[in-house]
Protein backbone atom coordinates (compact mmCIF):
# COMPACT_ATOMS: atom_id res chain seq x y z
CA UNK A 1 0.00 0.00 0.00
CA UNK A 2 1.31 3.40 -0.98
CA UNK A 3 -0.06 6.58 0.56
CA UNK A 4 0.96 9.88 -1.00
CA UNK A 5 0.99 12.90 1.30
CA UNK A 6 0.65 16.25 -0.42
CA UNK A 7 3.40 18.79 0.07
CA UNK A 8 4.12 22.11 -1.57
CA UNK A 9 7.53 22.43 -3.24
CA UNK A 10 9.05 25.13 -5.46
CA UNK A 11 8.04 22.98 -8.43
CA UNK A 12 4.70 21.51 -7.37
CA UNK A 13 1.61 22.71 -5.56
CA UNK A 14 -0.60 20.47 -3.42
CA UNK A 15 -2.86 19.54 -6.35
CA UNK A 16 -0.09 19.13 -8.94
CA UNK A 17 1.76 16.66 -6.76
CA UNK A 18 -1.40 14.67 -6.05
CA UNK A 19 -2.25 14.52 -9.75
CA UNK A 20 1.23 13.18 -10.53
CA UNK A 21 0.81 10.46 -7.89
CA UNK A 22 -2.69 9.56 -9.12
CA UNK A 23 -1.46 9.33 -12.70
CA UNK A 24 1.24 6.97 -11.47
CA UNK A 25 -1.36 4.64 -9.98
CA UNK A 26 -1.45 5.76 -6.34
CA UNK A 27 -4.78 4.81 -4.74
CA UNK A 28 -4.44 6.66 -1.45
CA UNK A 29 -4.00 10.43 -1.20
CA UNK A 30 -3.68 12.33 2.08
CA UNK A 31 -4.35 16.03 1.56
CA UNK A 32 -2.01 17.67 4.04
CA UNK A 33 -2.26 21.46 4.12
CA UNK A 34 -0.99 22.53 7.52
CA UNK A 35 -1.92 26.11 8.48
CA UNK A 36 -4.38 26.40 5.57
CA UNK A 37 -7.80 27.94 6.19
CA UNK A 38 -10.89 25.71 5.95
CA UNK A 39 -11.86 27.56 2.77
CA UNK A 40 -8.47 26.78 1.21
CA UNK A 41 -8.89 23.12 2.08
CA UNK A 42 -12.40 23.13 0.62
CA UNK A 43 -11.08 24.63 -2.60
CA UNK A 44 -8.37 21.95 -2.84
CA UNK A 45 -10.90 19.17 -2.18
CA UNK A 46 -13.16 20.56 -4.90
CA UNK A 47 -10.30 20.05 -7.37
CA UNK A 48 -8.95 16.80 -6.01
CA UNK A 49 -12.06 14.84 -5.07
CA UNK A 50 -13.33 14.28 -8.64
CA UNK A 51 -9.84 13.20 -9.71
CA UNK A 52 -9.59 10.70 -6.86
CA UNK A 53 -13.00 9.27 -7.79
CA UNK A 54 -11.92 9.00 -11.43
CA UNK A 55 -8.82 7.05 -10.37
CA UNK A 56 -10.78 5.07 -7.75
CA UNK A 57 -8.46 6.44 -5.08
CA UNK A 58 -9.10 7.15 -1.40
CA UNK A 59 -8.92 10.80 -0.32
CA UNK A 60 -8.16 11.63 3.30
CA UNK A 61 -7.78 15.01 4.92
CA UNK A 62 -4.97 15.65 7.34
CA UNK A 63 -6.74 17.18 10.38
CA UNK A 64 -9.88 19.27 9.55
CA UNK A 65 -12.26 16.65 10.98
CA UNK A 66 -15.16 19.08 10.68
CA UNK A 67 -14.81 19.09 6.88
CA UNK A 68 -14.75 15.31 6.38
CA UNK A 69 -18.50 14.67 6.57
CA UNK A 70 -19.34 18.07 5.13
CA UNK A 71 -17.33 17.38 1.96
CA UNK A 72 -17.87 13.59 2.12
CA UNK A 73 -14.22 12.71 1.61
CA UNK A 74 -13.18 9.19 2.59
CA UNK A 75 -11.68 10.01 5.96
CA UNK A 76 -9.12 11.82 8.05
CA UNK A 77 -5.60 11.40 9.39
CA UNK A 78 -4.94 12.82 12.84
CA UNK A 79 -1.56 13.81 14.21
CA UNK A 80 -0.58 13.87 17.86
CA UNK A 81 -1.69 17.50 18.26
CA UNK A 82 -4.94 17.14 16.31
CA UNK A 83 -8.37 16.13 17.58
CA UNK A 84 -8.27 12.87 19.60
CA UNK A 85 -9.26 9.84 17.52
CA UNK A 86 -11.99 8.85 19.97
CA UNK A 87 -13.64 12.25 19.59
CA UNK A 88 -13.33 12.14 15.79
CA UNK A 89 -14.93 8.68 15.74
CA UNK A 90 -17.84 9.95 17.80
CA UNK A 91 -18.36 12.80 15.34
CA UNK A 92 -17.88 10.82 12.13
CA UNK A 93 -19.31 7.42 13.02
CA UNK A 94 -18.15 4.28 11.24
CA UNK A 95 -18.58 5.52 7.67
CA UNK A 96 -15.24 7.30 7.46
CA UNK A 97 -11.63 6.10 7.67
CA UNK A 98 -9.65 7.44 10.61
CA UNK A 99 -5.88 7.11 10.84
CA UNK A 100 -3.57 8.29 13.57
CA UNK A 101 0.10 9.13 13.93
CA UNK A 102 2.07 6.84 16.23
CA UNK A 103 5.67 6.74 17.42
CA UNK A 104 5.52 3.89 19.95
CA UNK A 105 3.68 0.62 20.56
CA UNK A 106 1.73 2.37 23.34
CA UNK A 107 0.56 4.92 20.77
CA UNK A 108 -0.66 2.09 18.55
CA UNK A 109 -2.59 0.45 21.41
CA UNK A 110 -4.17 3.78 22.32
CA UNK A 111 -5.25 4.39 18.72
CA UNK A 112 -6.71 0.90 18.34
CA UNK A 113 -8.79 1.37 21.50
CA UNK A 114 -9.94 4.78 20.24
CA UNK A 115 -11.22 3.31 16.98
CA UNK A 116 -8.49 4.00 14.41
CA UNK A 117 -8.55 2.07 11.12
CA UNK A 118 -4.79 2.32 10.55
CA UNK A 119 -1.75 3.93 12.12
CA UNK A 120 0.97 5.96 10.45
CA UNK A 121 4.06 4.98 12.40
CA UNK A 122 7.20 7.05 12.23
CA UNK A 123 9.39 8.79 11.55
CA UNK A 124 11.69 6.29 9.86
CA UNK A 125 14.42 8.93 9.57
CA UNK A 126 14.68 12.71 9.68
CA UNK A 127 12.36 14.57 7.32
CA UNK A 128 12.13 18.30 6.72
CA UNK A 129 8.48 18.10 5.61
CA UNK A 130 7.33 17.91 9.23
CA UNK A 131 7.95 20.12 12.23
CA UNK A 132 8.19 18.89 15.85
CA UNK A 133 9.48 15.50 14.77
CA UNK A 134 9.08 12.54 17.15
CA UNK A 135 12.09 10.32 17.97
CA UNK A 136 13.52 8.56 14.90
CA UNK A 137 12.54 4.86 14.76
CA UNK A 138 14.87 3.36 12.18
CA UNK A 139 14.31 -0.18 10.99
CA UNK A 140 14.68 -1.73 14.45
CA UNK A 141 11.93 0.51 15.76
CA UNK A 142 9.48 -0.87 13.19
CA UNK A 143 10.54 -4.46 13.82
CA UNK A 144 9.92 -4.00 17.54
CA UNK A 145 6.50 -2.38 17.10
CA UNK A 146 5.37 -5.01 14.57
CA UNK A 147 6.54 -7.79 16.90
CA UNK A 148 4.73 -6.24 19.87
CA UNK A 149 1.55 -5.91 17.81
CA UNK A 150 1.70 -9.59 16.82
CA UNK A 151 2.26 -10.64 20.42
CA UNK A 152 -0.75 -8.58 21.47
CA UNK A 153 -2.92 -9.90 18.59
CA UNK A 154 -3.22 -6.40 17.13
CA UNK A 155 -3.59 -6.58 13.35
CA UNK A 156 -4.22 -2.92 12.51
CA UNK A 157 -2.44 -1.80 9.29
CA UNK A 158 0.88 -0.11 10.06
CA UNK A 159 1.99 2.48 7.51
CA UNK A 160 5.63 3.58 7.75
CA UNK A 161 6.20 7.30 7.34
CA UNK A 162 8.92 9.89 7.64
CA UNK A 163 11.87 10.43 5.33
CA UNK A 164 11.31 7.20 3.39
CA UNK A 165 13.17 6.81 0.09
CA UNK A 166 12.67 4.29 -2.72
CA UNK A 167 15.69 2.30 -1.56
CA UNK A 168 14.08 1.74 1.85
CA UNK A 169 11.00 -0.09 0.59
CA UNK A 170 12.26 -3.68 0.71
CA UNK A 171 13.77 -3.30 4.19
CA UNK A 172 10.61 -1.71 5.59
CA UNK A 173 8.21 -4.22 4.07
CA UNK A 174 10.37 -7.08 5.32
CA UNK A 175 10.08 -5.53 8.79
CA UNK A 176 6.36 -6.27 8.58
CA UNK A 177 4.71 -2.91 7.87
CA UNK A 178 1.55 -2.86 5.75
CA UNK A 179 2.60 0.01 3.52
CA UNK A 180 4.48 3.28 3.23
CA UNK A 181 3.52 6.95 3.12
CA UNK A 182 5.78 9.21 1.09
CA UNK A 183 5.94 12.76 -0.16
CA UNK A 184 9.44 14.03 -0.95
CA UNK A 185 10.57 10.67 -2.36
CA UNK A 186 8.10 11.28 -5.18
CA UNK A 187 8.10 15.05 -5.53
CA UNK A 188 11.87 15.51 -5.55
CA UNK A 189 12.34 13.31 -8.62
CA UNK A 190 12.47 14.40 -12.23
CA UNK A 191 9.28 12.46 -13.09
CA UNK A 192 7.01 12.01 -10.06
CA UNK A 193 4.45 10.02 -12.02
CA UNK A 194 7.02 7.46 -13.14
CA UNK A 195 8.50 7.35 -9.64
CA UNK A 196 5.06 6.55 -8.27
CA UNK A 197 4.74 3.71 -10.80
CA UNK A 198 8.16 2.41 -9.81
CA UNK A 199 7.31 2.47 -6.10
CA UNK A 200 4.03 0.62 -6.64
CA UNK A 201 5.76 -1.96 -8.84
CA UNK A 202 8.43 -2.48 -6.18
CA UNK A 203 5.82 -2.85 -3.42
CA UNK A 204 3.85 -5.36 -5.50
CA UNK A 205 6.98 -7.42 -6.17
CA UNK A 206 7.81 -7.50 -2.48
CA UNK A 207 4.23 -8.26 -1.43
CA UNK A 208 3.45 -10.88 -4.05
CA UNK A 209 6.97 -12.24 -4.39
CA UNK A 210 7.07 -11.57 -8.11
Amino acid sequence: MLQFITHRTPRYGYIDGAIAALNGGCKWIQLRMKDATPDEVKEAVAQLQPLCKKHEAILLLDDYVELVAQLDVDGVHLGKNDMPIEQARELLGEKYIIGGTANTFDDVVKHVKAGADYVGVGPYRYTDTKQNLSPILGIEGYKNIVKQCKNANIDIPIVAIGGIEVGDLATLMQAGVSGVAVSGAILRTEDPTQTTRDIIETLNKIHYGE
